[in-house]
């Protein structure tokens, strides 16, 4: 087994055996205490992730960003998401959803290989563009995650049926200004993403954005978070519209950039 193989392996195991003890210890024990290993735990698997990243993605021939290596970047970027809110808030409970989910992505190269080298990788309008985009969709996922959190969360105040570890949450309010924090950011970020992609269009062919599939869902996403964002401000939109419609915006970029890119190169066999 090769070094390039071995890296993303043993990082995977190590993810889903600090989602265990986080299960154990958060919802099993019911424990609420934190211990300063288990940051340093969790940074040490960052920082191995995008050792293996680093080492999937530059090429020779520019950067290789196939549905594969795009799952695992954005899954390294929801876990130091997670990594960074923590120091602020209680969400160590909340590993157990997200740390398997990176070991997931970090494996789904190993199993199902491609190469997609992205071509004008090497100008510097694609690299901002490229940045933009990753920072938005990772934020966005963070927040659909928190949405339907929250959804069970207020399930189970209604139903009174509140045990372990979501006892040592943060209250529901907090866990809500969170959420439109990331949403607020995800949303800059996606417009700058959209902006940057007309303009790289712009650059490189010499024509306007073409309207295909990715562009279309990512506009429609937009829409959403905006028609989500303003109704907040305006009217005071919270609970479960504001989850749904998070969740309904997120479903839309899942299908503009992974979904789009899972059927052309994994079903169809294009680039």
């Amino acid at each position: 087994m090769g070094t390039p193989v071995l890296l993303p392996l043993l990082t995977a195991i190590g993810y889903f055996a600090l989602s265990a003890h986080f299960f154990y210890s958060r919802w099993r024990r019911n424990s609420a205490a934190s211990c300063r290993w288990e940051r340093v735990g969790v940074s040490i698997l960052l920082a191995l992730h995008a050792i293996s990243l680093h080492e999937a993605i530059p090429q020779a021939t520019g950067l290789n960003l196939g549905v594969g290596n795009a799952l695992s970047v954005t899954a390294w970027l929801a876990v130091v998401s997670y990594w960074g809110a923590s120091f602020a808030y209680r969400l160590e409970s909340l590993y157990v959803a997200v740390l398997p989910l990176a070991g997931v992505s970090l494996l789904v190269p190993v199993i199902l290989p491609e190469s997609h080298i992205l071509p004008y990788s090497g100008m510097a309008a694609f690299h901002w563009h490229l940045l933009v985009s990753l920072l938005a969709y990772s934020l966005l996922t963070i927040a659909a995650l928190h949405a339907g959190l929250m959804v069970s969360l207020e399930k189970r105040l209604h139903h009174a049926t509140l045990t372990g570890a979501m006892n040592h949450l943060p209250p529901l309010l907090t866990l809500e200004t969170l959420l439109f924090r990331l949403l607020w950011t995800g949303f800059l970020f996606l417009t700058l993403s959209l902006l940057t992609g007309m303009f790289f269009s712009e650059n490189i062919f010499g024509k306007p954005l073409e309207f295909n599939h990715k562009v279309v869902f990512g506009i429609l996403a937009w829409l959403i978070f905006a028609t989500l964002l303003a109704g907040r401000h305006i009217y005071g939109w919270r609970g479960k519209r504001a989850s749904r419609l998070t969740i309904a915006g997120f479903a839309l970029l899942l299908l503009a950039y992974i979904g789009s890119k899972f059927v052309l190169e994994i079903l169809l066999g294009r680039a």
